[in-house]
This record gives C-alpha cells, structure tokens and sequence, in this order.
C-alpha cells in the first residue's frame, strides 16, 4: 500500500510562485508513474503534470508548459510542482497521483489527500 501526503499550498498573488510537494511512503517500489492533478469548484479533475519514477521523463499539460515544472527526488521518496506566473485561473486542490502502469495518463489509484492553492488578483 502507497501513501502520498501533500504539502506547499497556501495563497498567492497572480505572478508569484509556490511549490508543492508530495512525500510518499509504503511499497513505492510498485510505482512507475507519479502525477499532479487539480480539480477548480465544479470542474472535473485535471491532469496537470506527470513523470517517470525510472527515467524521469515528464509530461506537462498545455495550460501550465513553460510555467509549471514536476520533478521527484527518489532518494527522499518526494515529487514536487514548481509552480512559477501563477494565475487566478490556476486556483484549485491540487492532488498527488501514483500508477503501476507506464502511461502518463494512468490510470491512477492511489491518491493524497490534496492541498489547496488560491491565487488572488
């Protein structure tokens, strides 16, 4: 069994930048893909960035390349979302993901618990 624990949200201003992180722990070992998703107040729940936990390749959703950048630090079991120009659209929970499968698109079962990020004007 996998646990994710996300942490870094909080309440910025359009423009600025936060980082999010994600510990995991338990049979990591099962894991090949890790993801952040985000869901705003009533839209469906978005994949926004994922990456390879062997080779590190990334995926990065159009609305957030350029902007946003997913990393992991396998030694410390710890995927992170640098979040740079933070906009107001980008106000939603934001979740950490896990797969067994290779595919950036998952599917995903294993889930956090999630950690908000407001971006005021």
């Amino acid at each position: 069994q996998v646990q994710l624990v996300e942490s870094g949200g909080g309440l910025v201003q359009a423009g600025g930048s936060l980082r999010l992180s994600c510990a995991a722990s338990g049979n990591i070992f099962s894991i090949n893909v890790m993801a952040w998703y985000r869901q705003a107040p009533g839209k469906e729940r978005d994949l926004v960035a994922a990456i390879a936990t062997g080779g590190g390749s990334t995926w990065h959703a159009d609305a957030v390349k350029g902007r946003f950048f997913i990393s992991r630090d396998n030694a410390k079991n710890t995927l992170y979302l640098q979040m740079n120009s933070l906009k107001p659209e980008d106000t939603a929970m934001y979740y950490c993901a896990a797969s067994d499968s290779y595919n950036f698109k998952g599917p995903y079962d294993r889930w956090g618990q999630g950690t908000q990020v407001t971006v005021s004007i």
